[in-house]
């Protein structure tokens, strides 16, 4: 009896050795694209591009490249062409058979840039980014022109299809020519977007003077205004950028703050350009070796370093003792900069490169920036006491609203006189940190909500119906508005210019509204209200949706919940098949018992929810307020525009559902 407490019964999964697999070759890519490229979305899609991109920029700053040229055909094929050194083509001495180029193209971790020989700085790193872009194309083709030769290969889904050919002679080119079309079956219908790739070339451009890049595209593939063909080629590096996206707005300095310096002893250099508009809601790009780090870094905590200290600085030399108060995001916050660094052996966070980590940057960037900050403040005091003047000023008001803060959180913590909406149910943490907001739709709704929420972490507010569209009112409707008040009134964080999310009394405010045609309106209606009067607390990440499931699933004692139309018909297939199911339709929230509702949208373990954002890049985010124009504003012909312009779409989707 003891001995068969010892052995595992019998069973259909068994776990033994035949169950581990080894992926071989470029399978893991194609079995977990996330882990190499973020996921299979429109943003994966054309990280492969930029994958590619980068590639001919680190033989342009290796000083190899002078000409780039992006063409974007019909069919969703992309080819990048350098004028470079051209991948090797010779046999590699530790596969023998295979070419480098071949090599190259179908191993993980192969590349020139391990031990910095072939390239001083450079935005590859892991030799993985080419070999992903073939593992996840359904054709790559590569032409190499090497010694006056032309060479070609084929690769399909990240195999070899033909061998290395000579072509013929190639006299007059040089360079690597790389041609793909992303596989369907990893991202779907997605296609590359002109305007996309089109902004993604020209950013290139502005960070290394030395490179002419060169755009073309198909006419009949682009749907806006980008252009079919243009040439970028821009001598003053990130400062003519800056200078265009600020374009005629008066700024606190009629100079920009701009510069380029080399670090000591060969460790790369660093570009910056800094420019306060007195409106703004702020712009940072952040680069190193040219690759997009969104979300900063070392390199962007040396500059604020620099930046911050300079002003500490100068404030104590003109006598304004309460500059020691500064802090980072006085000088930061509404500022529009750009900032370039290429360091040896970069490290960042993922594949993705999305944040620089490497620790010496930060030194690096601030010692050399700082000079040149000092000297851009001291030269002429004119401008230098402008500058500390609009800075002193955003701290003032800082400094005002964290004290009004303060005020507003100690009265609600001891039950005084705070005056809030009067259907808002409270949370009852003391601070924001962790804190929730579900704004509601009617009473029903509130009531299932008030049961099912943590009531320590999990504030609800009920609103009446659909709120005023803001983008086609005026201020003092806006203001007259009941619903629109309380809501200012609860997250107390102020509107327009004067949104703080700093002030914000809540981590996360969540939109939770029914999931049909009506719930989407009402949460549309909210998400232009908060892009519109409260920007700073969308651009921070604090605005989320809530997911609600429109439909419960029953068979046998197995339930599960489906989000639409389209999921039902999932779960149907793969976790119902064959089985007799009954599903329920929710009609509203309030139909749901609390029970069902924390389980389903509102416990943080099992609940998903969509964060609302706005794109980092200025001309995106420019292209966000006209699409919020043109949809939600006052004139109906944008609108039916824009319907005539999407219904094909639209139609395609339906077809394909």
């Amino acid at each position: 009896m003891a001995d068969d407490l010892f052995q595992s019964p019998a069973t259909p999964q068994s776990y033994d050795a035949s169950t581990i697999e080894v992926l071989e070759g470029l399978e893991p890519v194609r079995r977990r694209p996330g882990m190499y490229i973020g996921g299979t979305d429109e943003r994966a899609l054309h990280h492969l591009a930029a994958e590619v991109l980068d590639n001919a920029m680190d033989e342009a700053v290796a000083g190899h490249a002078t000409r780039i040229e992006v063409t974007l055909s019909a069919g969703n094929r992309l080819t990048i062409v350098d004028n470079g050194r051209g991948i090797p083509v010779d046999p590699h001495p530790k596969f023998p058979g295979k070419s480098a180029l071949e090599v190259i193209l179908t191993t993980l971790h192969s590349g020139g840039k391990f031990d910095g020989k072939a390239y001083a700085t450079s935005g590859g790193l892991h030799g993985v980014g080419i070999s992903v872009v073939n593992a996840l194309s359904t054709e790559t083709v590569i032409e190499v022109a090497r010694d006056r030769e032309l060479f070609r290969q084929r690769f399909a889904q990240g195999h070899a299809a033909t061998t290395l050919e000579k072509v013929g002679a190639a006299p007059n080119r040089r360079g690597t020519s790389v041609s793909f079309v992303p596989d369907t079956a990893i991202f779907g219908e997605l296609a590359f977007k002109p305007a996309r790739l089109h902004r993604l070339a020209r950013s290139k451009a502005y960070l290394y003077a030395g490179v002419e890049i060169r755009w073309k595209c198909d006419p009949s593939i682009i749907t806006d205004d980008t252009p079919a063909e243009a040439v970028f080629q821009f001598p003053g590096g990130l400062a003519d950028h800056l200078k265009e996206q600020v374009g005629a707005r008066e700024c606190a300095t009629s100079q920009f703050f701009s510069g380029r310096q080399e670090f000591a002893n060969d460790q790369g250099s660093v570009e910056w350009a800094v420019a306060w508009p007195l409106w703004s809601d702020g712009s940072y790009s952040y680069y190193c070796n040219t690759i997009p780090t969104p979300d900063g870094g070392t390199h962007e905590a040396g500059l604020r370093a620099a930046l911050v200290k300079g002003m500490r600085g100068f404030a104590e030399l003109t006598g304004q003792k309460k500059g020691k108060d500064l802090a980072p995001e006085d000088v930061m916050q509404g500022a529009e900069l750009m900032l370039s660094v290429f360091i040896r052996d970069p490290q960042f966070q993922s594949q993705t490169k999305d944040r620089l980590t490497s620790p010496d940057a930060a030194r690096l960037v601030e010692g050399a920036v700082r000079d040149h900050f000092d000297h851009f403040l001291s030269d002429n005091m004119e401008r230098g006491k402008a500058l500390l003047g609009y800075v002193l000023d955003r701290m003032d008001e800082r400094l005002r609203r964290k004290q009004e803060r303060e005020v507003k959180r100690k009265t609600a913590v001891n039950k005084r006189s705070l005056r809030l909406p009067g259907k808002l149910t409270d949370c009852a943490a003391d601070a924001p940190d962790g804190t929730e907001l579900f704004i509601v739709e009617g009473d029903s709704a509130g009531g299932s909500a008030k049961q099912a929420r943590d009531r320590k972490t999990q504030a609800i507010l009920p609103i009446r119906g659909k709120i005023l569209n803001v983008a086609s009112a005026n201020s003092a409707k806006i203001l007259a508005n009941q619903e629109i008040a309380d809501l200012i009134q609860a997250l107390g964080c102020g509107t327009r210019d004067k949104c703080d999310a700093s002030a914000l009394r809540y981590e996360r405010v969540v939109i939770m509204t029914d999931a049909d045609v009506d719930g989407a309106h009402i949460a549309t209606l909210l998400m232009t209200f908060f892009f519109q009067e409260m920007p700073d607390l969308v651009r921070r990440g604090h605005l989320y949706l809530a997911q609600p499931p429109l439909y419960r699933l029953v068979a046998g004692a197995k339930s599960l919940y489906a989000r639409d139309d389209a999921h039902r018909a999932e779960l149907e297939r793969t976790e119902f098949r064959g089985k007799k199911v009954e599903v329920s339709r929710f009609k509203g929230l309030g139909e749901m018992n609390p029970m069902q509702l924390r389980e389903t949208t509102m416990d943080p373990g099992k609940r998903s929810m969509i964060r609302i954002t706005l794109p980092a890049e200025y001309e995106e985010r420019a292209a966000v307020k006209d699409l919020v124009s043109r949809l939600m504003g006052t004139n109906p012909a944008h609108r039916f525009a824009f319907i005539q312009e999407n219904a094909a779409h639209v139609e395609e989707d339906a077809i394909d559902a």
